[in-house]
């Protein structure tokens, strides 16, 4: 169908207008709930208010409050004010009926926003298929464990998303009936999340979940955390106290927190040795389990799943710690003592001629995205789900190649943008042949796999662990990590305790 240079179209809310952009139409900044401030603050999503008259689309809506992250780039900025909660649209012909992928950006749970330029969905859409990215709230205002506020509202933002999906994107040309839930990092926590939560039943049917992070709270260790936050600025963990603190005061006194993890190991355990203090709450309403025990009991059943992550996870956060080719024995004796599920005896056998830095990135990637990976695979295949299992061995070009396929390097090979987010240091400038061909042949499996279920590569089954590896020769083969696969073999990724 032919487009206008400014098409419109009718929501449930209202009619938005956006804009043509080479072969697609693009809405930016749609308002899939009201702004959660305000009486609102704290609350779950709430139904956005109507609007007469015609809505301009054309710029992305305002990031949530977040961390600063120190020694990470700053995040892409946007507009400022309080809509936080909007979502974007790519694509190809509102007139047609298109599978639908739903990204979900990462950032610990602490930083992140849609309106980063590495997420600009154009080749994605370009495949054929409709693309959305949607803002959720991260940190204080979306993880923090509030009394008198619900758990895990940045999930619940997610949800509130999906449902606008379910009632809008047909007008968009998508199809409800086939949306696939993607995301990376925290993201890709997210989509775990998503396929446990009764709350997002029939929302989506595919997930493309990429680097899936452990770490998942217990209620009394997010409470406690909170406490120590809402502490720093002489406040109770309550909506009472917290509900009139301007956002970037909080962000700022989690920043400070963050800052200082280490005084609290004993109350937080390995949370401690982390640079996070936020992740989704294991609170028994809206996130009943782990995402982990929910597919294996059955949960994602129905929804196809792709699963995968990337061979030098750590790396990226040994670089930015300044540690690369530093660190010291002690340093890789205590991450041993502190991640490995055996105290780190077993690597130490398994590995005899890794050095210290070697074993510190090593059981660091297997512990923090590696292993709940390969775990939610198996718990999707046990709990008779379909799952596709992945892992990217490309080194990235970038910096000397000296990061290898570390975290983060699909997010660019994903999306095609080389020259924004973190593309800009991992790709090389300019982009080499092999990596644009590594992000054509991603990106066609993904819209494939949002298409048809099947992303060009054999399902994973325990017994025969078939594995995708994304490389400049993409190839099938046994899962590649089978060390560490069998050193953690036993390990359940339960809801991290307050001790």
């Amino acid at each position: 169908m032919a487009m206008s240079t400014e098409p419109e179209i009718r929501t449930t809310a209202g009619t938005v207008r956006g804009r043509r952009e080479g072969g697609l139409a693009v809405f930016r900044g749609i308002p899939f709930a009201q702004p959660p401030v305000g009486p609102a603050r704290f609350a779950a999503p709430q139904r956005v208010r109507g609007w007469d008259g015609v809505r301009e689309a054309f710029a992305f809506g305002p990031p949530p409050p977040q961390a600063t992250m120190a020694g990470l780039p700053p995040a892409a900025g946007g507009a400022v004010g309080d809509e936080w909660l909007t979502l974007n649209v790519w694509t190809p012909d509102p007139g047609a009926r298109l599978p639908v992928m739903v990204w979900i950006y990462g950032g610990a749970y602490m930083f992140g926003m849609s309106a980063d330029p590495g997420y600009d969905g154009t080749l994605l859409a370009e495949a054929g298929v409709v693309v959305v990215t949607c803002n959720y709230r991260v940190g204080m205002e979306g993880f923090a464990h509030i009394d008198g506020a619900p758990a895990n509202r940045g999930l619940l933002d997610q949800v509130a998303a999906l449902e606008w999906v379910q009632e809008n994107i047909e007008a968009f040309g998508g199809d409800p009936g086939r949306v696939t839930v993607f995301g990376e990092s925290a993201g890709a926590g997210s989509v775990a999340a998503l396929m446990s939560m009764p709350r997002a039943a029939g929302l989506f049917q595919r997930g493309i979940a990429q680097s899936v992070p452990g770490t998942f709270f217990s209620a009394e260790l997010a409470a406690d955390i909170t406490a120590v936050v809402a502490g720093e600025l002489g406040l109770a963990a309550t909506t009472d106290d917290l509900t009139d603190v301007a956002p970037g005061r909080l962000a700022a006194a989690g920043d400070t927190v963050t800052g200082k993890m280490r005084l609290y190991e004993e109350r937080w355990g390995v949370v401690a040795h982390t640079p996070t203090i936020f992740s989704p709450v294991v609170d028994g309403e809206v996130l009943p389990t782990t995402p982990w025990q929910a597919l294996a009991d059955g949960a994602g059943r129905e929804i196809e799943l792709i699963v995968g992550h990337n061979r030098d996870e750590y790396r990226l956060f040994v670089a930015f710690g300044g540690l690369l080719g530093q660190v010291t024995g002690e340093q890789g004796a205590a991450a041993l003592r502190v991640f490995a599920p055996d105290g780190g005896h077993g690597y130490r056998a398994a590995f005899p001629s890794a050095d210290a830095g070697e074993l510190f990135e090593l059981v660091q990637s297997d512990w923090l995205f590696r292993m709940p990976s390969l775990h939610l695979a198996e718990a999707q295949a046990a709990g008779g789900g379909r799952v596709h299992l992945y892992e990217l061995t490309w080194p990235a070009p970038g910096m000397g190649g000296m990061l290898g396929a570390c975290h983060g390097l699909d997010v660019p090979l994903t999306f095609g943008v080389f020259d924004a987010g973190l593309g800009v240091g991992l790709m090389g400038d300019p982009a080499s042949p092999q990596a644009e061909a590594l992000s054509r042949h991603v990106r066609t499996a993904w819209t494939t796999f949002a298409a048809t279920g099947d992303p060009g590569w054999p399902a994973y089954e325990p017994q025969r662990r078939l594995t995708q590896i994304l490389d400049s020769e993409p190839m099938v083969t046994t899962y590649p990590e089978e060390t560490s696969r069998r050193l953690w073999r036993d390990h359940t990724f339960a809801p991290l305790p307050r001790l």
